[in-house]
Protein backbone atom coordinates (compact mmCIF):
# COMPACT_ATOMS: atom_id res chain seq x y z
CA UNK A 1 0.00 0.00 0.00
CA UNK A 2 1.59 3.28 -1.08
CA UNK A 3 1.11 6.51 0.78
CA UNK A 4 -1.26 7.69 -1.90
CA UNK A 5 -3.22 4.42 -2.09
CA UNK A 6 -6.98 4.55 -1.89
CA UNK A 7 -7.27 1.75 0.69
CA UNK A 8 -7.50 3.07 4.25
CA UNK A 9 -5.46 1.95 7.23
CA UNK A 10 -7.26 0.47 10.26
CA UNK A 11 -5.91 1.01 13.78
CA UNK A 12 -7.72 -1.04 16.42
CA UNK A 13 -7.44 0.47 19.89
CA UNK A 14 -7.90 4.16 20.70
CA UNK A 15 -5.82 4.40 23.84
CA UNK A 16 -2.87 6.78 24.02
CA UNK A 17 -0.54 4.58 21.95
CA UNK A 18 -3.12 3.63 19.34
CA UNK A 19 -4.09 7.27 18.90
CA UNK A 20 -0.46 8.38 18.64
CA UNK A 21 0.27 5.79 15.96
CA UNK A 22 -2.88 6.76 14.08
CA UNK A 23 -1.70 10.39 14.11
CA UNK A 24 1.73 9.28 12.87
CA UNK A 25 0.18 7.34 9.99
CA UNK A 26 -1.92 10.38 9.05
CA UNK A 27 1.23 12.53 9.01
CA UNK A 28 2.74 9.93 6.70
CA UNK A 29 -0.09 10.41 4.22
CA UNK A 30 -2.51 7.60 5.04
CA UNK A 31 -6.25 7.72 5.63
CA UNK A 32 -6.82 6.04 8.97
CA UNK A 33 -9.87 4.53 10.63
CA UNK A 34 -9.48 4.40 14.40
CA UNK A 35 -11.66 1.82 16.18
CA UNK A 36 -12.11 1.03 19.87
CA UNK A 37 -14.23 -1.47 21.82
CA UNK A 38 -15.77 1.46 23.71
CA UNK A 39 -18.46 3.24 21.66
CA UNK A 40 -18.43 6.01 24.29
CA UNK A 41 -14.78 6.71 23.61
CA UNK A 42 -15.33 6.83 19.85
CA UNK A 43 -18.28 9.20 20.36
CA UNK A 44 -16.06 11.44 22.46
CA UNK A 45 -13.38 11.48 19.75
CA UNK A 46 -15.96 12.54 17.19
CA UNK A 47 -17.44 15.17 19.52
CA UNK A 48 -14.17 16.64 20.80
CA UNK A 49 -11.96 16.27 17.75
CA UNK A 50 -9.21 14.87 19.97
CA UNK A 51 -8.66 12.06 22.48
CA UNK A 52 -9.18 14.06 25.66
CA UNK A 53 -9.20 10.95 27.84
CA UNK A 54 -5.95 9.28 26.75
CA UNK A 55 -4.00 11.76 24.61
CA UNK A 56 -5.31 15.30 25.10
CA UNK A 57 -4.05 18.28 23.18
CA UNK A 58 -3.64 16.68 19.75
CA UNK A 59 -6.39 17.54 17.24
CA UNK A 60 -7.51 14.68 15.02
CA UNK A 61 -6.75 15.49 11.37
CA UNK A 62 -9.41 15.17 8.63
CA UNK A 63 -7.75 11.96 7.41
CA UNK A 64 -8.37 10.23 10.78
CA UNK A 65 -11.88 8.81 11.13
CA UNK A 66 -13.06 7.42 14.49
CA UNK A 67 -15.25 4.38 13.80
CA UNK A 68 -17.47 2.61 16.32
CA UNK A 69 -18.30 -0.53 14.30
CA UNK A 70 -15.48 -3.03 13.73
CA UNK A 71 -16.90 -4.23 10.42
CA UNK A 72 -16.95 -0.65 9.13
CA UNK A 73 -13.39 -0.04 10.34
CA UNK A 74 -12.11 -3.09 8.44
CA UNK A 75 -14.10 -2.73 5.20
CA UNK A 76 -11.70 -2.50 2.27
CA UNK A 77 -8.62 -1.79 4.38
CA UNK A 78 -5.14 -2.16 2.96
CA UNK A 79 -3.32 -2.50 6.28
CA UNK A 80 -4.14 -3.27 9.90
CA UNK A 81 -2.44 -2.34 13.17
CA UNK A 82 -3.71 -3.67 16.52
CA UNK A 83 -2.95 -1.54 19.59
CA UNK A 84 -4.96 -2.97 22.46
CA UNK A 85 -3.83 -4.16 25.94
CA UNK A 86 -2.45 -7.70 26.08
CA UNK A 87 -5.46 -8.99 28.02
CA UNK A 88 -7.75 -7.88 25.17
CA UNK A 89 -5.54 -9.08 22.30
CA UNK A 90 -7.08 -12.53 21.82
CA UNK A 91 -10.63 -11.22 22.14
CA UNK A 92 -10.05 -8.69 19.36
CA UNK A 93 -8.40 -11.29 17.12
CA UNK A 94 -11.36 -13.63 17.51
CA UNK A 95 -13.57 -10.96 15.94
CA UNK A 96 -11.35 -10.65 12.85
CA UNK A 97 -11.20 -13.84 10.77
CA UNK A 98 -14.46 -13.48 8.85
CA UNK A 99 -13.74 -9.78 8.25
CA UNK A 100 -10.11 -9.92 7.03
CA UNK A 101 -9.32 -10.09 3.31
CA UNK A 102 -7.33 -13.16 2.27
CA UNK A 103 -3.61 -12.47 2.32
CA UNK A 104 -3.79 -9.36 4.50
CA UNK A 105 -0.95 -9.42 7.01
CA UNK A 106 -1.41 -7.90 10.44
CA UNK A 107 0.81 -6.01 12.84
CA UNK A 108 0.42 -5.09 16.48
CA UNK A 109 2.02 -2.63 18.88
CA UNK A 110 0.85 -4.46 22.01
CA UNK A 111 3.54 -5.35 24.55
CA UNK A 112 2.80 -8.32 26.76
CA UNK A 113 2.05 -12.03 27.03
CA UNK A 114 -1.32 -13.74 26.92
CA UNK A 115 -2.33 -13.43 30.61
CA UNK A 116 -3.71 -16.90 31.33
CA UNK A 117 -1.26 -18.98 29.30
CA UNK A 118 1.93 -16.89 29.15
CA UNK A 119 2.05 -17.41 25.39
CA UNK A 120 3.73 -14.86 23.16
CA UNK A 121 1.25 -12.87 21.12
CA UNK A 122 2.37 -14.27 17.78
CA UNK A 123 1.40 -17.70 19.08
CA UNK A 124 -2.04 -16.37 19.97
CA UNK A 125 -2.38 -14.82 16.51
CA UNK A 126 -1.29 -18.01 14.73
CA UNK A 127 -3.77 -20.05 16.74
CA UNK A 128 -6.72 -17.76 15.99
CA UNK A 129 -5.95 -16.48 12.49
CA UNK A 130 -4.04 -19.40 10.98
CA UNK A 131 -1.29 -18.85 8.40
CA UNK A 132 -0.86 -15.13 7.88
CA UNK A 133 2.03 -12.65 7.81
CA UNK A 134 2.53 -11.28 11.34
CA UNK A 135 4.62 -8.43 12.71
CA UNK A 136 5.16 -6.62 15.99
CA UNK A 137 6.08 -2.96 16.41
CA UNK A 138 8.12 -2.37 19.55
CA UNK A 139 10.81 -0.11 20.98
CA UNK A 140 11.41 2.90 23.22
CA UNK A 141 8.43 5.10 22.43
CA UNK A 142 6.13 7.21 24.58
CA UNK A 143 2.81 8.07 22.97
CA UNK A 144 2.94 11.76 23.83
CA UNK A 145 6.34 12.22 22.18
CA UNK A 146 5.29 10.37 19.02
CA UNK A 147 2.14 12.51 18.84
CA UNK A 148 4.31 15.62 19.18
CA UNK A 149 6.51 14.47 16.33
CA UNK A 150 9.65 14.11 18.44
CA UNK A 151 12.37 11.85 16.98
CA UNK A 152 11.70 8.19 17.78
CA UNK A 153 13.09 4.82 16.65
CA UNK A 154 11.36 1.42 16.86
CA UNK A 155 11.78 -2.08 15.50
CA UNK A 156 9.33 -4.01 13.34
CA UNK A 157 9.87 -7.75 13.73
CA UNK A 158 8.42 -10.44 11.49
CA UNK A 159 9.43 -13.85 10.18
CA UNK A 160 8.50 -12.48 6.76
CA UNK A 161 11.16 -9.92 5.69
CA UNK A 162 8.74 -8.53 3.11
CA UNK A 163 6.02 -7.96 5.71
CA UNK A 164 8.51 -6.37 8.14
CA UNK A 165 9.65 -3.95 5.44
CA UNK A 166 6.05 -3.18 4.48
CA UNK A 167 4.99 -2.34 8.04
CA UNK A 168 8.16 -0.35 8.64
CA UNK A 169 7.48 1.69 5.50
CA UNK A 170 4.06 2.68 6.84
CA UNK A 171 5.60 4.10 10.00
CA UNK A 172 8.92 5.46 8.76
CA UNK A 173 9.07 9.24 8.35
CA UNK A 174 11.14 12.34 8.91
CA UNK A 175 10.95 12.04 12.70
CA UNK A 176 10.15 8.33 13.11
CA UNK A 177 12.69 5.68 12.20
CA UNK A 178 11.56 2.07 11.83
CA UNK A 179 14.16 -0.70 11.73
CA UNK A 180 13.35 -4.31 10.83
CA UNK A 181 14.22 -7.63 12.48
CA UNK A 182 13.39 -11.29 12.00
CA UNK A 183 13.66 -12.06 15.75
CA UNK A 184 9.93 -12.13 16.43
CA UNK A 185 10.44 -13.85 19.80
CA UNK A 186 13.22 -11.65 21.17
CA UNK A 187 11.49 -8.41 20.24
CA UNK A 188 8.28 -9.51 21.95
CA UNK A 189 9.99 -10.67 25.15
CA UNK A 190 11.97 -7.44 25.47
CA UNK A 191 8.91 -5.25 25.00
CA UNK A 192 6.86 -7.23 27.51
CA UNK A 193 9.25 -8.09 30.35
CA UNK A 194 10.85 -4.64 30.62
CA UNK A 195 7.59 -3.41 32.17
CA UNK A 196 8.15 -5.64 35.21
CA UNK A 197 11.62 -4.21 35.70
CA UNK A 198 10.29 -0.66 35.41
CA UNK A 199 8.05 -1.37 38.40
CA UNK A 200 11.13 -2.50 40.33
CA UNK A 201 13.06 0.65 39.46
CA UNK A 202 10.07 2.82 40.36
CA UNK A 203 9.91 1.16 43.76
CA UNK A 204 13.64 1.69 44.34
CA UNK A 205 13.50 5.34 43.29
CA UNK A 206 10.39 5.87 45.39
CA UNK A 207 12.24 4.53 48.41
CA UNK A 208 15.04 7.01 47.75
CA UNK A 209 17.78 4.51 46.91
CA UNK A 210 19.44 6.71 44.31
CA UNK A 211 21.24 6.43 40.99
CA UNK A 212 23.56 3.57 41.98
CA UNK A 213 20.61 1.30 42.72
CA UNK A 214 18.78 2.37 39.59
CA UNK A 215 21.79 1.55 37.43
CA UNK A 216 22.25 -1.84 39.10
CA UNK A 217 18.59 -2.78 38.65
CA UNK A 218 18.60 -1.82 34.97
CA UNK A 219 21.81 -3.71 34.29
CA UNK A 220 20.84 -6.85 36.16
CA UNK A 221 17.33 -6.53 34.79
CA UNK A 222 18.77 -6.71 31.29
CA UNK A 223 20.32 -10.04 32.28
CA UNK A 224 16.88 -11.30 33.25
CA UNK A 225 15.49 -10.20 29.87
CA UNK A 226 18.28 -12.11 28.13
CA UNK A 227 17.67 -15.26 30.17
CA UNK A 228 13.95 -15.24 29.44
CA UNK A 229 14.29 -14.27 25.80
CA UNK A 230 17.00 -16.72 24.83
CA UNK A 231 15.25 -19.45 26.81
CA UNK A 232 12.18 -18.93 24.62
CA UNK A 233 14.23 -18.90 21.42
CA UNK A 234 15.13 -15.22 20.95
CA UNK A 235 18.62 -14.04 20.04
CA UNK A 236 20.92 -12.49 22.64
CA UNK A 237 21.91 -9.58 20.40
CA UNK A 238 18.28 -8.46 20.11
CA UNK A 239 18.34 -7.46 23.78
CA UNK A 240 21.20 -5.02 23.13
CA UNK A 241 19.03 -3.10 20.70
CA UNK A 242 16.01 -0.83 20.73
CA UNK A 243 13.52 -3.42 21.94
CA UNK A 244 15.77 -4.67 24.75
CA UNK A 245 18.16 -2.20 26.33
CA UNK A 246 16.57 0.80 24.62
CA UNK A 247 13.04 0.14 25.83
CA UNK A 248 14.29 -0.97 29.25
CA UNK A 249 16.17 2.29 29.88
CA UNK A 250 13.27 4.42 28.65
CA UNK A 251 10.63 2.66 30.74
CA UNK A 252 12.74 2.54 33.89
CA UNK A 253 13.93 6.15 33.94
CA UNK A 254 11.12 8.44 32.80
CA UNK A 255 7.92 9.21 34.68
CA UNK A 256 5.89 9.02 31.46
CA UNK A 257 6.14 5.26 32.06
CA UNK A 258 3.01 3.97 33.75
CA UNK A 259 4.91 0.96 35.08
CA UNK A 260 7.54 3.15 36.70
CA UNK A 261 4.81 5.34 38.17
CA UNK A 262 3.15 2.25 39.62
CA UNK A 263 6.40 1.40 41.40
CA UNK A 264 6.69 4.94 42.74
CA UNK A 265 3.12 4.74 44.05
CA UNK A 266 3.76 1.38 45.73
CA UNK A 267 6.80 2.86 47.44
CA UNK A 268 4.55 5.63 48.80
CA UNK A 269 2.43 2.96 50.47
CA UNK A 270 -0.44 2.68 48.01
CA UNK A 271 -1.88 -0.75 47.28
CA UNK A 272 -1.75 -2.15 43.77
CA UNK A 273 -5.36 -1.34 42.90
CA UNK A 274 -5.09 2.13 44.45
CA UNK A 275 -2.00 2.80 42.35
CA UNK A 276 -3.70 1.57 39.17
CA UNK A 277 -6.69 3.82 39.80
CA UNK A 278 -4.40 6.78 40.40
CA UNK A 279 -2.64 6.18 37.06
CA UNK A 280 -5.97 5.77 35.27
CA UNK A 281 -4.70 3.71 32.33
CA UNK A 282 -3.62 0.12 31.73
CA UNK A 283 -0.39 -0.84 33.51
CA UNK A 284 0.83 -3.82 31.49
CA UNK A 285 3.54 -4.81 33.97
CA UNK A 286 1.00 -5.94 36.58
CA UNK A 287 -0.34 -8.70 34.33
CA UNK A 288 3.02 -9.40 32.71
CA UNK A 289 4.72 -10.11 36.04
CA UNK A 290 2.74 -13.29 36.59
CA UNK A 291 3.50 -14.53 33.08
CA UNK A 292 7.21 -13.78 33.47
CA UNK A 293 7.45 -15.77 36.70
CA UNK A 294 5.55 -18.71 35.19
CA UNK A 295 7.83 -18.71 32.13
CA UNK A 296 10.96 -18.45 34.28
CA UNK A 297 9.87 -21.45 36.33
CA UNK A 298 9.14 -23.45 33.21
CA UNK A 299 12.54 -22.60 31.72
CA UNK A 300 14.40 -23.03 34.99
CA UNK A 301 16.03 -19.59 34.81
CA UNK A 302 16.66 -17.13 37.64
CA UNK A 303 14.81 -13.80 37.58
CA UNK A 304 15.33 -12.46 41.13
CA UNK A 305 14.24 -8.88 40.40
CA UNK A 306 11.04 -9.97 38.66
CA UNK A 307 10.42 -12.46 41.47
CA UNK A 308 10.47 -9.71 44.10
CA UNK A 309 8.11 -7.57 42.01
CA UNK A 310 5.76 -10.55 41.91
CA UNK A 311 5.97 -10.73 45.70
CA UNK A 312 4.98 -7.09 46.05
CA UNK A 313 2.12 -7.33 43.55
CA UNK A 314 0.66 -10.69 44.52
CA UNK A 315 2.02 -11.87 47.89
CA UNK A 316 1.64 -8.82 50.14
CA UNK A 317 5.40 -8.34 50.30
CA UNK A 318 6.27 -4.75 51.19
CA UNK A 319 8.62 -2.79 48.92
CA UNK A 320 11.10 -2.63 51.79
CA UNK A 321 11.01 -6.41 52.27
CA UNK A 322 11.46 -6.99 48.55
CA UNK A 323 14.50 -4.73 48.50
CA UNK A 324 15.95 -6.50 51.53
CA UNK A 325 15.47 -9.88 49.87
CA UNK A 326 17.48 -8.74 46.85
CA UNK A 327 20.28 -7.27 48.96
CA UNK A 328 20.56 -10.42 51.08
CA UNK A 329 21.23 -12.69 48.12
CA UNK A 330 24.58 -14.48 48.30
CA UNK A 331 27.56 -12.90 46.58
CA UNK A 332 28.45 -14.61 43.29
CA UNK A 333 30.33 -14.13 40.05
CA UNK A 334 28.63 -11.69 37.70
CA UNK A 335 26.78 -13.38 34.87
CA UNK A 336 25.45 -11.67 31.75
CA UNK A 337 23.05 -14.39 30.72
Amino acid sequence: MSRTAASPFAVLGAGSWGTALALLLCRNGYRVRLWDHSPALISALVRDGENRRFLPGFPLPPTLEPVAELAAALAGVGALLIVVPSHAFAAVLRRLPERLPDGLGIAWATKGFEPDTGRLLHQVAEDILGPRALAIVSGPSFANEVARGLPTAVTVASRSPEHARRVASYLHGDRFRAYTSDDLIGVQVGGAAKNVLAIAVGIADGLGFGANTRSALITRGLVELIRLGTGLGGRRETFMGLTGLGDLVLTCTDDQSRNRRLGLALARGLGVEEARREIGQEVEGVITTGAVIAIARRLGVETPICRQVFGVLYEDLTPEQATRNLLMRDSKAESIG
